[in-house]
């Protein structure tokens, strides 16, 4: 082989070896890539299986058994638990005198001749009382009657009251007890039925009870819609969504309501569709409290403040997940420390912060807000994909904390606007507890009519009224009458 044929040779070995560490090169730099989005995953997936409702968004109905160990934002005081000394406490009474007494005679006394003269003569040292109820059913017959009138020389007939439509019908407190137990209690048709059954000895079928929620809910149309207007005419409210499963698919409750009046309603979208169909986010010119969902955003004409709450969870899902995130310890303290300004400056009788607190509070936020974007930078991809960078969690909070500063702020700003969401989310949690409870809503007519009565219910509530006379008098077609007695 000559010296030129050996050269040819080496440099194509060179060359082969050269393409094979660039192609090593490239395998290497995909496995990276690789490792870095398992990594990346398994950050991810850990993180989903760490989330309960102390820590993010989840609903306490999401925790099943393994309830998540609380950790309450309250610092622990050296008090004992229960009731504090000087605590006026509260006692089973009541009002009305006994309807029976039954006198305890002592037992070496019970067969002793003298026992009736004795007895006349007796003190009562001690009383005490037993509180029950009869379960009686009650049948009342009305007759219309057919009279000769003398003076005219006819015949006068009596005519029944329009409440009474058919030879055999149930009355209204046992119309309310069935929707009471079915509504406000939770209660299934078919358990409904066990119970009343059982207890009233009388054979009261699930149709029939059905039919008694659906009338109940019909007569409620006018005063359910009367509430919907109050609630957009309000200064303040608090929104909020939760789903629920009608006929195997899910829906949406959507929850408009303040301390005096609850407005529910259901759609099949989550979205502003839902928020439209209620009737009243689109009316709306005031402040919504909520969390950081969305579509909230979409109308612009009401000044919005998010939920702390929610805030104060997702800081918690961070520093439990991300442990050299000290950024969300910090803001965490912020929120607090802002809070309990707050209700210092309200304990004193004043309507807003100094302006040595407000400005305090700003510069501590944007000083947080800016060593957590240095924490965790956008990095910028070599590859010219489409579509949005992917940031992660922990920048997608930061981003949201420094974009909604004033909303999440709001609640120092205006006293009025509560640092949480609690109202919408006490108005709308019974429908997890309907859920739990009774199962999935078989129609959709169904599950607004039960929304309906428990608008009314929980309006009721609210203006501390009894809740089973109120539906009583929704049966009787004069529900409105419970909010003027």
């Amino acid at each position: 082989m000559t010296s030129e044929e050996i050269i040819n040779s080496q440099a194509q070995l060179i060359k082969t070896l050269n393409q094979k560490i660039l192609d090593q090169d490239e395998i290497i730099k995909n496995l990276y890539e690789i490792i870095d989005k398992l990594n990346q995953t398994i950050i991810e997936l850990t993180e989903k299986l760490n989330k309960n409702s102390r820590n993010s968004s989840k609903p306490p109905s999401s925790d099943g058994l393994a309830k998540p160990s609380p950790k309450s934002l309250r610092k622990a005081s050296n008090k004992k638990p229960g009731a504090q000394k000087g605590h006026p406490g509260a006692n089973l009474t009541f009002k009305e005198e006994p309807d029976e007494i039954i006198q305890h005679i002592p037992s070496i006394c019970q067969n002793c001749s003298s026992l009736d003269n004795c007895i006349n003569k007796a003190g009562v040292e001690e009383t005490r009382h037993i509180i029950d109820t009869v379960v009686k059913v009650k049948i009342t017959a009305h007759n219309t009657l057919v009279m000769n009138c003398p003076l005219y020389n006819t015949v006068q007939k009596s005519i029944f009251p329009d409440s009474i439509k058919a030879p055999v019908q149930y009355g209204e407190n046992l119309q309310a007890l069935a929707v009471s137990l079915n509504t406000i209690g939770a209660v299934s048709i078919q358990r409904t039925h066990e119970i009343l059954s059982s207890v009233f000895n009388i054979s009261i079928s699930t149709g029939t009870i059905n039919a008694m929620v659906s009338r109940c809910a019909a007569k409620l149309e006018g005063t359910v819609e009367w509430i919907r207007q109050e609630v957009a005419a309000s200064d303040i409210i608090n929104n909020d969504e939760t789903g629920t499963r009608v006929d195997g698919k899910t829906m949406w409750v959507h929850n408009a309501s303040n301390k005096k009046y609850t407005y529910l309603s259901i759609h099949e979208k989550r979205g502003v569709d839902g928020m439209e169909s209620a009737g009243v986010l689109p009316l709306y010119s005031g402040i919504t409290v909520h969390d950081c969902w969305a579509p909230y955003w979409k109308y612009n004409e009401i000044e919005h403040a998010i939920c702390c709450a929610h805030i104060l969870r997702e800081l918690i899902g961070v520093e439990e997940n991300y442990p050299k995130e000290k950024w969300a310890t910090a803001f965490k303290k912020l929120l607090l420390a802002m809070k309990a300004a707050k209700e210092k400056a309200i304990e004193k009788g004043k309507e807003k912060l100094s302006r040595y607190y407000m400005e305090k509070f700003d510069a501590l936020y944007d000083q947080t807000i800016k060593q957590a974007k240095k924490k965790n930078p956008i990095i910028e991809s070599s590859e010219n994909k489409r579509g949005r960078k992917k940031k992660g969690k922990v920048r997608s909070l930061i981003d949201r904390l420094a974009t909604y500063k004033d909303s999440i702020c709001f609640f120092i700003k205006n006293f009025a606007v509560p640092f949480d969401n609690n109202q919408a989310e006490r108005d709308i949690r019974m429908i997890k507890t309907k859920g739990k409870v009774s199962g999935c809503f078989r129609s959709m007519d169904g599950a607004r009519d039960y929304l309906k009565i428990m608008s009314y219910v929980g309006t009721v509530k609210k203006h501390k009224k009894n809740t089973f006379e109120a539906i009583r008098l929704a049966i009787m077609g004069i529900p409105d009458t419970i909010f003027s007695n």
